[in-house]
Protein backbone atom coordinates (compact mmCIF):
# COMPACT_ATOMS: atom_id res chain seq x y z
CA UNK A 1 0.00 0.00 0.00
CA UNK A 2 1.60 3.69 -0.79
CA UNK A 3 0.76 6.27 0.86
CA UNK A 4 -2.19 6.89 2.72
CA UNK A 5 -5.12 9.00 1.36
CA UNK A 6 -6.93 12.16 3.52
CA UNK A 7 -10.41 11.61 3.75
CA UNK A 8 -10.48 15.18 4.07
CA UNK A 9 -9.27 18.50 2.60
CA UNK A 10 -9.55 22.23 3.70
CA UNK A 11 -10.25 24.49 0.39
CA UNK A 12 -10.47 28.32 0.08
CA UNK A 13 -14.19 29.79 -0.64
CA UNK A 14 -16.15 32.87 0.13
CA UNK A 15 -18.53 33.27 2.86
CA UNK A 16 -21.63 35.68 3.72
CA UNK A 17 -21.22 36.42 7.36
CA UNK A 18 -22.93 39.62 9.12
CA UNK A 19 -24.05 40.73 5.31
CA UNK A 20 -20.28 40.75 4.61
CA UNK A 21 -18.45 38.71 2.11
CA UNK A 22 -14.87 37.51 3.03
CA UNK A 23 -12.53 35.09 2.44
CA UNK A 24 -12.55 32.14 4.34
CA UNK A 25 -11.74 27.97 4.11
CA UNK A 26 -13.60 24.81 5.00
CA UNK A 27 -12.60 21.47 5.32
CA UNK A 28 -14.64 19.46 3.04
CA UNK A 29 -14.55 15.25 2.63
CA UNK A 30 -12.96 13.75 -0.35
CA UNK A 31 -14.65 11.28 -2.73
CA UNK A 32 -12.18 8.95 -4.42
CA UNK A 33 -13.34 6.18 -6.67
CA UNK A 34 -13.01 2.64 -5.66
CA UNK A 35 -12.67 -0.07 -7.32
CA UNK A 36 -13.73 -4.13 -6.01
CA UNK A 37 -11.29 -6.79 -7.22
CA UNK A 38 -12.18 -10.13 -6.29
CA UNK A 39 -9.77 -12.78 -7.56
CA UNK A 40 -8.63 -10.64 -10.31
CA UNK A 41 -12.45 -9.55 -11.62
CA UNK A 42 -13.45 -6.30 -11.01
CA UNK A 43 -17.13 -6.09 -9.36
CA UNK A 44 -17.61 -3.10 -8.79
CA UNK A 45 -16.51 0.63 -8.80
CA UNK A 46 -17.93 3.08 -5.76
CA UNK A 47 -17.56 6.74 -4.94
CA UNK A 48 -16.59 6.27 -1.91
CA UNK A 49 -14.64 8.22 1.83
CA UNK A 50 -10.74 7.22 0.84
CA UNK A 51 -10.61 6.11 5.15
CA UNK A 52 -11.13 2.50 6.84
CA UNK A 53 -10.62 0.64 3.26
CA UNK A 54 -9.61 -2.63 4.61
CA UNK A 55 -13.28 -2.31 6.68
CA UNK A 56 -14.41 -1.51 3.45
CA UNK A 57 -13.44 -4.33 1.26
CA UNK A 58 -14.27 -6.43 3.75
CA UNK A 59 -17.86 -5.46 4.48
CA UNK A 60 -18.65 -4.72 1.16
CA UNK A 61 -18.57 -8.77 0.83
CA UNK A 62 -19.89 -9.62 3.36
CA UNK A 63 -23.22 -7.32 2.16
CA UNK A 64 -22.94 -8.55 -1.31
CA UNK A 65 -22.79 -12.47 0.09
CA UNK A 66 -19.91 -12.95 -1.41
CA UNK A 67 -18.22 -14.02 1.98
CA UNK A 68 -19.88 -15.34 5.22
CA UNK A 69 -16.69 -14.46 7.26
CA UNK A 70 -13.80 -12.00 7.25
CA UNK A 71 -11.71 -14.93 7.03
CA UNK A 72 -12.66 -15.60 3.49
CA UNK A 73 -11.55 -12.38 2.03
CA UNK A 74 -7.80 -12.90 1.86
CA UNK A 75 -5.10 -11.06 1.47
CA UNK A 76 -6.73 -7.50 1.02
CA UNK A 77 -4.52 -5.26 -0.37
CA UNK A 78 -4.95 -1.46 -1.20
CA UNK A 79 -3.57 -0.09 -4.25
CA UNK A 80 -3.69 3.85 -4.91
CA UNK A 81 -3.13 5.35 -7.93
CA UNK A 82 -3.94 8.51 -9.62
CA UNK A 83 -7.00 7.70 -11.32
CA UNK A 84 -8.57 6.23 -7.04
CA UNK A 85 -8.51 3.13 -5.33
CA UNK A 86 -8.19 -0.65 -5.96
CA UNK A 87 -8.94 -3.20 -3.47
CA UNK A 88 -8.16 -6.40 -4.53
CA UNK A 89 -9.35 -9.44 -2.39
CA UNK A 90 -8.91 -13.28 -3.01
CA UNK A 91 -11.38 -15.78 -2.46
CA UNK A 92 -11.36 -19.45 -1.17
CA UNK A 93 -11.11 -22.04 -4.45
CA UNK A 94 -15.02 -23.04 -3.83
CA UNK A 95 -16.28 -18.94 -3.24
CA UNK A 96 -14.28 -17.87 -6.10
CA UNK A 97 -15.87 -20.49 -8.60
CA UNK A 98 -19.06 -18.94 -7.10
CA UNK A 99 -18.51 -15.19 -8.02
CA UNK A 100 -17.69 -16.36 -11.79
CA UNK A 101 -21.00 -17.59 -12.12
CA UNK A 102 -22.72 -14.26 -10.68
CA UNK A 103 -20.29 -11.76 -11.40
CA UNK A 104 -21.38 -8.64 -12.46
CA UNK A 105 -20.12 -5.12 -13.13
CA UNK A 106 -21.78 -2.23 -11.08
CA UNK A 107 -21.38 1.35 -11.01
CA UNK A 108 -22.36 3.35 -7.79
CA UNK A 109 -22.79 7.01 -7.18
CA UNK A 110 -22.46 7.83 -3.69
CA UNK A 111 -26.62 8.19 -3.74
CA UNK A 112 -26.91 4.64 -5.00
CA UNK A 113 -26.29 0.96 -3.35
CA UNK A 114 -27.81 -0.42 -5.91
CA UNK A 115 -26.66 0.89 -9.48
CA UNK A 116 -25.92 -2.24 -12.15
CA UNK A 117 -27.49 -4.86 -10.55
CA UNK A 118 -28.52 -7.48 -13.17
CA UNK A 119 -31.98 -7.74 -12.70
CA UNK A 120 -34.88 -5.85 -10.88
CA UNK A 121 -35.66 -9.22 -8.93
CA UNK A 122 -31.98 -8.77 -7.53
CA UNK A 123 -32.82 -4.94 -6.29
CA UNK A 124 -35.75 -6.70 -4.27
CA UNK A 125 -34.29 -9.79 -3.31
CA UNK A 126 -35.41 -10.82 0.34
CA UNK A 127 -32.84 -10.88 2.75
CA UNK A 128 -31.85 -13.59 5.24
CA UNK A 129 -34.24 -13.75 8.27
CA UNK A 130 -33.97 -12.63 11.03
CA UNK A 131 -35.06 -14.17 14.37
CA UNK A 132 -33.64 -12.80 17.27
CA UNK A 133 -34.95 -12.19 20.68
CA UNK A 134 -33.05 -8.58 21.54
CA UNK A 135 -35.14 -5.66 23.24
CA UNK A 136 -34.35 -3.07 24.41
CA UNK A 137 -36.08 -0.06 26.62
CA UNK A 138 -37.54 3.47 24.41
CA UNK A 139 -34.49 5.27 27.06
CA UNK A 140 -31.66 2.71 25.65
CA UNK A 141 -32.46 3.24 22.06
CA UNK A 142 -32.25 7.43 22.61
CA UNK A 143 -29.70 6.60 24.27
CA UNK A 144 -27.59 4.55 21.54
CA UNK A 145 -28.95 7.59 18.67
CA UNK A 146 -27.25 10.46 21.88
CA UNK A 147 -24.03 8.78 21.41
CA UNK A 148 -23.44 8.63 17.70
CA UNK A 149 -21.91 12.00 17.22
CA UNK A 150 -19.13 11.41 19.20
CA UNK A 151 -17.81 9.22 16.91
CA UNK A 152 -18.31 11.15 13.61
CA UNK A 153 -15.17 12.82 13.53
CA UNK A 154 -15.21 13.74 9.80
CA UNK A 155 -18.50 15.12 9.99
CA UNK A 156 -17.15 17.43 12.54
CA UNK A 157 -14.73 18.76 10.10
CA UNK A 158 -17.02 18.72 7.47
CA UNK A 159 -20.89 18.50 8.40
CA UNK A 160 -20.76 16.20 4.74
CA UNK A 161 -20.74 12.98 5.48
CA UNK A 162 -22.99 9.87 6.73
CA UNK A 163 -22.35 7.89 9.78
CA UNK A 164 -23.33 4.21 10.78
CA UNK A 165 -22.84 3.04 14.23
CA UNK A 166 -22.98 -0.25 16.36
CA UNK A 167 -24.34 0.05 19.89
CA UNK A 168 -24.74 -3.48 22.19
CA UNK A 169 -26.57 -3.22 25.84
CA UNK A 170 -23.86 -2.92 28.48
CA UNK A 171 -21.24 -2.03 26.49
CA UNK A 172 -22.13 1.04 24.44
CA UNK A 173 -20.65 2.50 21.00
CA UNK A 174 -18.47 -0.21 19.71
CA UNK A 175 -17.66 1.06 16.21
CA UNK A 176 -18.67 3.98 14.21
CA UNK A 177 -17.82 4.46 10.43
CA UNK A 178 -17.96 7.09 8.21
CA UNK A 179 -18.30 7.83 4.67
CA UNK A 180 -19.79 10.04 1.98
CA UNK A 181 -22.24 7.16 1.04
CA UNK A 182 -24.70 6.05 3.53
CA UNK A 183 -24.55 2.43 1.95
CA UNK A 184 -20.46 3.07 2.08
CA UNK A 185 -20.58 3.98 5.85
CA UNK A 186 -22.49 0.47 6.56
CA UNK A 187 -20.31 -1.85 4.65
CA UNK A 188 -18.00 -0.20 6.77
CA UNK A 189 -18.96 -0.83 9.65
CA UNK A 190 -19.94 -4.36 8.79
CA UNK A 191 -15.84 -5.11 7.99
CA UNK A 192 -15.12 -3.54 11.16
CA UNK A 193 -17.25 -5.55 13.49
CA UNK A 194 -16.61 -8.67 11.04
CA UNK A 195 -13.09 -8.34 11.20
CA UNK A 196 -13.00 -7.67 14.96
CA UNK A 197 -14.85 -10.77 15.30
CA UNK A 198 -18.08 -9.21 16.50
CA UNK A 199 -21.40 -10.44 15.87
CA UNK A 200 -24.54 -7.60 15.07
CA UNK A 201 -27.20 -10.00 16.46
CA UNK A 202 -26.97 -8.26 20.09
CA UNK A 203 -27.21 -4.73 18.93
CA UNK A 204 -28.79 -1.94 17.00
CA UNK A 205 -27.44 0.01 13.86
CA UNK A 206 -27.33 3.55 14.33
CA UNK A 207 -27.76 5.76 10.55
CA UNK A 208 -27.69 9.05 9.80
CA UNK A 209 -29.97 9.08 6.65
CA UNK A 210 -32.48 7.71 5.51
CA UNK A 211 -33.17 4.42 5.23
CA UNK A 212 -33.17 2.98 1.96
CA UNK A 213 -33.94 -0.75 0.78
CA UNK A 214 -29.98 -1.59 0.68
CA UNK A 215 -29.66 -0.43 4.45
CA UNK A 216 -32.20 -2.85 5.39
CA UNK A 217 -30.86 -5.74 3.03
CA UNK A 218 -27.16 -5.03 4.38
CA UNK A 219 -28.82 -5.40 7.72
CA UNK A 220 -29.83 -8.25 7.91
CA UNK A 221 -26.99 -10.00 6.02
CA UNK A 222 -24.99 -9.11 9.18
CA UNK A 223 -27.75 -10.56 11.59
CA UNK A 224 -28.48 -7.38 12.66
CA UNK A 225 -32.04 -7.41 14.56
CA UNK A 226 -32.59 -3.62 15.13
CA UNK A 227 -31.83 -0.60 12.48
CA UNK A 228 -32.44 2.83 13.60
CA UNK A 229 -31.78 6.25 11.80
CA UNK A 230 -32.51 9.73 12.17
CA UNK A 231 -34.52 10.24 8.83
CA UNK A 232 -37.64 8.40 7.30
CA UNK A 233 -37.66 4.86 5.83
CA UNK A 234 -39.07 3.72 2.00
CA UNK A 235 -42.18 2.31 1.56
CA UNK A 236 -40.08 -0.90 -0.05
CA UNK A 237 -37.89 -0.48 3.15
CA UNK A 238 -40.47 -0.84 5.22
CA UNK A 239 -41.98 -4.04 3.13
CA UNK A 240 -38.53 -5.67 3.38
CA UNK A 241 -37.89 -4.65 7.34
CA UNK A 242 -41.43 -6.22 8.43
CA UNK A 243 -40.46 -9.78 6.18
CA UNK A 244 -37.17 -10.40 6.78
CA UNK A 245 -38.10 -9.88 10.56
CA UNK A 246 -35.82 -6.63 11.52
CA UNK A 247 -37.27 -3.83 13.82
CA UNK A 248 -36.91 -1.05 11.64
CA UNK A 249 -36.81 2.60 14.31
CA UNK A 250 -36.66 6.05 12.36
CA UNK A 251 -37.43 9.54 12.06
CA UNK A 252 -35.17 9.81 15.97
CA UNK A 253 -35.41 13.47 17.00
CA UNK A 254 -34.04 13.99 20.37
CA UNK A 255 -36.97 11.99 22.21
CA UNK A 256 -38.90 10.74 19.56
CA UNK A 257 -39.09 8.36 17.21
CA UNK A 258 -41.26 5.89 15.03
CA UNK A 259 -41.43 2.39 14.94
CA UNK A 260 -42.09 1.17 11.32
CA UNK A 261 -41.53 -3.03 11.26
CA UNK A 262 -41.74 -5.74 14.76
CA UNK A 263 -41.80 -3.12 17.54
CA UNK A 264 -42.09 -5.77 19.40
CA UNK A 265 -37.85 -5.35 20.20
CA UNK A 266 -39.03 -2.41 22.01
CA UNK A 267 -40.28 -1.84 25.34
CA UNK A 268 -42.23 1.23 26.14
CA UNK A 269 -45.87 2.16 27.66
CA UNK A 270 -47.82 2.66 23.86
CA UNK A 271 -50.26 5.58 24.08
CA UNK A 272 -53.80 4.97 21.83
CA UNK A 273 -54.19 9.40 21.75
CA UNK A 274 -50.70 9.65 19.54
CA UNK A 275 -51.54 11.11 16.21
Amino acid sequence: MTEALSPTLRVECLARRHEMMARSSRVIPEETPIAFTFGGSTHAVMMASPADLEDFAVGFALTEGLIDTAQEAREIEVIITEAGVELRAWLPHARQESYAQRRRSMAGPTGCGLCGIESLEAATREPPKIDNSLSLDAESLIEAMESLPAGQKINHQTRAVHAAGFWRPNSGMIAVREDVGRHNALDKLAGALARQGIGASQGVILMTSRVSVELVQKAARIGAPILAAVSAPTALAVRIAENCGITLVAVMRGREFEIFSHPERIIEQVSTNVA
